[in-house]
This record gives structure tokens, C-alpha cells and sequence, in this order.
């Protein structure tokens, strides 16, 4: 098994992924623009990275973030959630965008060793958190999952999104790496003050804010340096300074040849807004690491 797998079907992302990939900031490795459901399990038998709905490559940057090699055997998946968001129809498991079943089905064949995932936290009403659960441990997976805003690691904002592991100890054993190898024991990642944290009024960092902000003035640690937009929704919003107006976009060039302000409103907003936060997801798996006397 050898090299890293990315499987988006959105082309504006899919050409996203090969810049990052190309600039050095995610993993070298093959993205398959096919709608899972094409995907058989021969087709991914031998990668030991693979990532689906891979967005922009939030989980793959998470990994870095958290300190883990690029080669260690892991899929992540951020199912689509549109089912359950309040951007969607809310159909629960009855919409057609409802993937979980064709991603389970390639977990069932190639049996990965770990699987992490994120999913809006309304899924939780709907059953769905429960029904993968069910369907892992029915495959003999352990899981376990924790709903964590984006607050809790100096973000402005709250973003609340569920997170989800599973693994098989049976299948992992030493997969990831040994604890022989001099590596340091990662550090508390707090995650269950972020559980708790509700930002109301103030902003709840695990990872190194000197002390309590305002909201809308000053941020911490990543987020430091931000602008509040008003938007034609009439709500108001955050971006990283200097990236106004995103109705220009901003200027880099995609994989493909375009740069950004070539590209639709739309395109680089949905790449954005359906983006994972990495630096909730790294703390997230760091817990994971803590967890596994062996990591």
C-alpha cells in the first residue's frame, strides 16, 4: 500500500486540491474528480491515505497540523450536509445527497484501520450519528465522536460541527506509529472544555490565546488578523484581512490555469463554506493519539 487518495467531484475543488497539493501544503497524491458511488474498492485498495468529500483538503492539513505522518494508513470523510443543514431541505437520510451508505460500503470491503469524520451537529437529531455508529460497530469498529465549535480553538466564530472517529484495533495494531519511535506525547488538546464552550461574549481557545477577547475586535492565535463584512443576506461575517471584496476573489492561480478572480463568486464561497475548520479537526485527532497508548 503506498501514496494518498482524493476523491471530489467538484471540479472547482478537485483544481484547488492539485494547487495545494503542488505548492507543498497537502500530500502528493491522486484525485479522482468520480462521484463515490463510481468508486469500486478495488479502485482504492492501494492507497494508505485516502480522503472522500475531500472539499479543499481540510482533513489532510489537519493531519499535518496534528503531527501525523503523511503516510499513515487513515481515511477521513466529510459526508455531504445538505440532508441536515439548514442550507439544505433537511430531508434526513430520504435526500439523494445522503452518501454515508456508498462510504460505509468502501469501508466494509477495504476495512481501513482508522476513519475520522465531520458532519454538521443538527445530524444528531436526525438519527444519523446513531446509524453510522451502528454500522462501524456492527464492522467491529470502536467509535466515538464529540460536537466542537470552532471557538474553542481562538476562531471569532462559533461553527459548531460534529466530529467522529472509528477504529479497529484488530486491524490497526502498530499502523500508526510505534511509541518506540522517540516521538513526544502530543499535548492536551482540552477537548472536553471546547465541548463545553458557548462563547457568549467571549471566545474559548485550547490553542494559546493569552487571555479572553472581544468578539469583533481581536482574535486569537490563527485568527488574529480578521475583517467583519456585511453581507447581502444582512448578516455579518468574518474573513481573513485583505480579502475583501470577495465578489473580486483573491489572487492566486488554481492548478487548472485560472486564477480565483476568473472563477465565480460562487465557486470560491462554496469551496470556502464547505471547508472543515483544520484547526478544530487536528485538536480532535490529537485527543484521538492521547487516547491510543500506542500512537
Amino acid at each position: 500500500m503506498s501514496g494518498v487518495y482524493y476523491n471530489e467531484r467538484d471540479r472547482h475543488a478537485a483544481a484547488w486540491i492539485r494547487e495545494l497539493i503542488a505548492n507543498g501544503h497537502l500530500p502528493d497524491g491522486f484525485v479522482d474528480e468520480r462521484p463515490i458511488q463510481d468508486v469500486s474498492p478495488k479502485d482504492v485498495r492501494d492507497f494508505r491515505t485516502c480522503h472522500w468529500f475531500a472539499g479543499i483538503g481540510g482533513w489532510p492539513y489537519a493531519m499535518r497540523l496534528a503531527g501525523v505522518p503523511d503516510d499513515t494508513p487513515c481515511w477521513t470523510g466529510s459526508c455531504p450536509c445538505q440532508p441536515f443543514s439548514a442550507a439544505g431541505k433537511r430531508k434526513g437520510v430520504n435526500d439523494e445527497r445522503h452518501l454515508w451508505p456508498e462510504m460505509c460500503r468502501l469501508i466494509r470491503e477495504c476495512r481501513p484501520a482508522t476513519v475520522f469524520g465531520e458532519q454538521v451537529d443538527a445530524a444528531i437529531g436526525h438519527g444519523w450519528l446513531d446509524g453510522i455508529f451502528s454500522d462501524l460497530e456492527s464492522e467491529g469498529y470502536a467509535c466515538g465522536a464529540a460536537v466542537l465549535p470552532a471557538c474553542s480553538v481562538g476562531a471569532p466564530h462559533r461553527r459548531y460541527r460534529l466530529f467522529w472517529v472509528a477504529d479497529n484495533t484488530r486491524d490497526r495494531r502498530n499502523a500508526w506509529w510505534p511509541e518506540s519511535d522517540g516521538r513526544e506525547p502530543a499535548a492536551d488538546c482540552g477537548v472536553g472544555d471546547a465541548d463545553n464552550a458557548r462563547c457568549e461574549g467571549r471566545l474559548l481557545s485550547i490553542g494559546g490565546c493569552s487571555g479572553q477577547c472581544s468578539a469583533g475586535t481581536t482574535g486569537c492565535g490563527h485568527w488574529s488578523d480578521y475583517e467583519i463584512i456585511e453581507c447581502g443576506d444582512g448578516k455579518r461575517r468574518l474573513i481573513e484581512s485583505g480579502l475583501e471584496p470577495l465578489v473580486n476573489g483573491v489572487p492566486f492561480r488554481l492548478a487548472d490555469g485560472r486564477t480565483v478572480e476568473e472563477t465565480s463568486r460562487k465557486d470560491l464561497l462554496t469551496g470556502l463554506g464547505n471547508a472543515i475548520v483544520p484547526q478544530v479537526a487536528a485538536e480532535f485527532i490529537k485527543a484521538f493519539m492521547r487516547s491510543e497508548p500506542c500512537l
